[in-house]
């Protein structure tokens, strides 16, 4: 990926986090978050997402009382029926997609004020296409097992689940070969901040370099 031309560029850079599941994504946004930067967790409005009335009848619509139960998505029940399906997953994010869009997008038309930049954190940011909307793409790289250990505490994943999620998603070579820095997350905190840090800095010279200021 190349950097926008001048006529293109933002007030603000755009930041997009990728990686695999449990990598640290959340915790580079989080460092990102103290250090000024707007932040858009996906996850989190996907969750909004499913509690709005027009997408509950949707999800009802679709797959009834196997999706929704007792007037609410029951979101392991909905995940076992489109990780099994493409095309079911497919439906999914035609209803949800567009709400999580919306809804970042309205929170990035916003002043900026003194924010350094925006940030993306989407499960399947370069999947979705979200990259064209961003300005640098930071892969943050964490080893295998230690993700494994994080989804079984956090999330309650099994290694299968985890590798099952992950088959839905880019494979991570791929999605570390478009990223404009690789943050390697080794489990040490301060570490990473240093690392969030640097990369920050540079996005913020390049961008700036673009600009031509």
């Amino acid at each position: 990926m190349t950097a926008p031309s001048t006529a293109a560029v933002r007030p603000i850079p755009t930041i997009g986090l990728v990686g695999g599941i449990a990598s640290g994504k959340s915790a580079v946004r989080s460092i990102l978050a103290d250090l000024g930067c707007i932040t858009c967790d996906s996850d989190d409005l996907a969750h909004q997402a499913l509690r709005d009335p027009a997408i509950l009848g949707a999800i009802g619509a679709r797959w009834g009382d196997r999706a929704v139960r007792g007037g609410a998505v029951d979101r392991g029940a909905l995940a076992a029926i489109v990780f099994a399906d493409p095309g079911e997953r497919a439906h999914l994010e035609a209803i949800v997609h567009p709400w999580i869009h919306a809804q970042r997008r309205a929170m990035f038309s916003a002043d900026p004020g003194a924010a350094p930049a925006r940030v993306i954190d989407a499960p399947l940011l370069l999947e979705a296409g979200l990259h064209t909307e961003c300005d640098s793409i930071w892969f943050i790289d964490a080893p295998t097992e230690a993700r494994q250990t994080r989804a079984q505490a956090s999330r309650g994943w099994t290694v299968a689940e985890l590798a099952r999620r992950e088959a839905a998603q880019w494979p991570l070579d791929q999605k570390r070969a478009l990223a404009h820095h690789v943050l390697r997350n080794d489990g040490d905190p301060q570490s990473l901040r240093s690392r969030v840090m640097a990369a920050l800095a540079d996005t913020l010279r390049t961008h700036a370099h673009a600009k031509g200021t």
